[in-house]
């Protein structure tokens, strides 16, 4: 990962890629929660690339890994693969939460791992570090 300036909550672009209504409006929730104005949203994969070129920006990419069409490690391998969005911080965000889960995701180039059910009180220093460019590696 490169080193970035940490972003501010408040100022930053994050996309959401989750099928899940319900896990989505709680992910948008709780980034609300800690002033994060800009949150767009996928339901698949496959569209993440198309979208995001269409954005000015994107600071972070929360990604579920079972998507239709198209998994979150195929979609991670597309966007790494776009010169414009290859720096954006990709978090693979799952309920397939377990130790290998982790490792593969290390391995594939994500840059952290947030195991579902989401912790509202965790959730906000994760986020934080993220955006400040560090690696968050937590699946339980």
């Amino acid at each position: 990962m490169t080193t970035r300036t940490p972003i501010e909550p408040s100022e930053a672009h994050v996309l959401v890629v989750e099928d899940n209504v319900p896990n989505f409006v709680l992910i948008a929730r709780m980034l609300a929660f800690m002033g994060v104005q800009r949150c767009e949203w996928k339901t698949s994969g496959w569209q993440v690339v198309q979208f995001a070129e269409t954005l000015p920006r994107i600071d972070l990419i929360l990604m579920d890994i079972r998507l239709p069409y198209e998994d979150g490690y195929q979609a991670l391998q597309k966007v790494r693969g776009n010169p414009k969005l290859k720096d954006t911080i990709i978090c693979a965000v799952t309920a397939e939460a377990s130790e290998d889960q982790m490792r593969r995701a290390q391995k594939s180039g994500f840059d952290g791992f947030l195991g579902k059910p989401l912790d509202p009180d965790r959730f906000p220093g994760q986020i934080q570090r993220l955006l400040a460019g560090e690696q968050v590696w937590e699946w339980q």
